[in-house]
């Protein structure tokens, strides 16, 4: 899935990607017994991060300030990191964070794929790439490495950058459903804060049947320090146990299809997901072995596909976002070999700074995942009525392709790079920067 692919019956849909917003911390994880990291035999003593070894990429809902803080380690505390005294130490200028750009370019590939998915409804399109869980999995990552600090202070910085733009965008939405006949009744506090599916009517169905991502995504945060503790305990079992919630969900009680049980199968669908951002940031999949890795990931992905095609008479379709079944295998080893293949093959997508227009773009797309998130379906029902006026300008009519989707397709994304300029500087505001037009 990805960040909003409909599914609102089943409780989830495609999102975007979660842990969104301007600024994520992600690192380069090093390999346990390397020559140049000696002092990682012992992978279950966690030692200091050094700014040589250790670059933090920001994705919001952060405070960069705090997410890129570096602890300076000396040779009297870490002798084995072979750092300069004060005394030998050369002087450096002032360092910046470095991002990790295959994350960043998998954001991006996410938010493409969904707003390609609700353009043309491809089924297909999950099992291509499962943007939901990539996303689920990129966020679990930042979220460990945000659980270094007090979790109260994670757990309310995550919230203030979440809520605003999502208050912005919901005026609009609240008012127009208003304007259309709808009257709310104490369920609207769920337009506050979406711990809930927040209520509306069918006439703006579309623009807010995507917000089941940020009810998943806002639980998760809230659970993540409790999931993060058990995850330690053991964490390959726990990483492999966390697929049983949804086959309890599908086999043995199916939860009601109210919010209740739609949040239920949400988190129980991603929650490997996110759990796998815990165990890449940990360092528990550069420990695994690669032939055990491939062959239990390839067997989930069978087990998916297997599933969601063999199932067609109980949904009409072989769409991995009516399927949670499906879904929660099948992203559940494609995840992982995308995130594992990050660890064995050590890729950073450095090359993208040999494009300078691609890197921005990719860059412009981190920095607004959530405005991108929460405007694109509006931006493609806007496309509509805007191209049926083209049709009453002849020249238009001839040349243009008027009844394509793929023409659709073009006009949305110009839609919603307006709306990135005229409301992406609210994730600004709630991330205590600067409102910019672009990052």
């Amino acid at each position: 899935m990805s960040w909003g692919e409909g599914g609102q019956g089943q409780g989830y849909g495609q999102g975007y990607g979660q842990g969104q917003g301007y600024e994520y911390g992600y690192e380069q994880q090093p390999y346990y017994g390397s020559p140049q990291y000696p002092y990682l035999q012992q992978p279950h003593v966690q030692q200091p991060y050094t700014q040589q070894q250790y670059t933090d990429v920001q994705y919001a809902p952060e405070d960069p300030v705090e997410e890129t803080a570096q602890i300076p380690v000396t040779k009297a505390e870490s002798p084995a990191l072979g750092a300069q005294t004060p005394e030998t130490q050369p002087e450096q200028g002032p360092t910046h964070p470095q991002r990790d750009r295959y994350f960043d370019a998998l954001r991006a590939v996410a938010l493409v794929r969904v707003v390609t998915y609700h353009t043309f409804g491809w089924a297909w399109a999950g099992m291509v790439f499962p943007s939901m869980g990539v996303m689920f999995a990129l966020a679990g990552t930042l979220m460990a490495k945000s659980l270094e600090r007090p979790p109260v202070k994670v757990i309310r910085s995550r919230v203030r950058r979440l809520l605003p733009p999502f208050w912005f965008w919901g005026f609009f939405v609240v008012v127009a459903m208003l304007v259309h006949d709808w009257m709310p009744g104490w369920q609207i506090v769920y337009w506050v804060v979406p711990l809930g599916d927040p209520p509306g009517n069918a006439w703006g169905e579309q623009a807010w049947e995507i917000l089941w991502y940020l009810r998943t995504y806002l639980w998760f945060v809230l659970l993540s320090p409790v999931l993060l503790k058990v995850f330690r305990l053991a964490p390959v079992p726990v990483l492999v146990a966390s697929l049983a919630p949804v086959l309890a969900f599908h086999f043995l009680w199916e939860p009601p299809d109210d919010r209740f049980g739609n949040a239920l199968t949400d988190l129980a669908t991603f929650l490997f997901c996110w759990l796998l951002g815990f165990a890449h940031r940990d360092g528990v999949l550069a420990r695994l072995k690669p032939f055990a890795v491939t062959a239990l990931s390839l067997a989930a992905i069978a087990y998916g596909g297997w599933y969601a095609f063999t199932h067609q008479a109980e949904t009409g379709s072989y769409d991995l976002d009516d399927i949670p079944l499906a879904q929660a295998f099948w992203s559940a080893g494609f995840v992982t070999l995308l995130m594992y293949a990050k660890e064995h093959f050590r890729i950073d997508f450095a090359w993208l700074a040999r494009f300078p227009r691609l890197d921005r773009l990719v860059t412009i797309f981190n920095a607004r995942a959530v405005t991108l998130y929460l405007w694109h379906e509006i931006a493609l029902i806007l496309a509509v009525p805007l191209i049926d006026q083209f049709w009453n300008v002849p020249a238009f009519e001839k040349y243009l392709p008027l009844e394509s989707q793929w023409f659709m397709f073009g006009i949305g994304w110009l839609l919603i790079g307006v709306f990135v300029l005229l409301c992406g500087w609210v994730e600004d505001v709630a991330g205590k920067k600067k409102p910019r037009l672009l990052p």
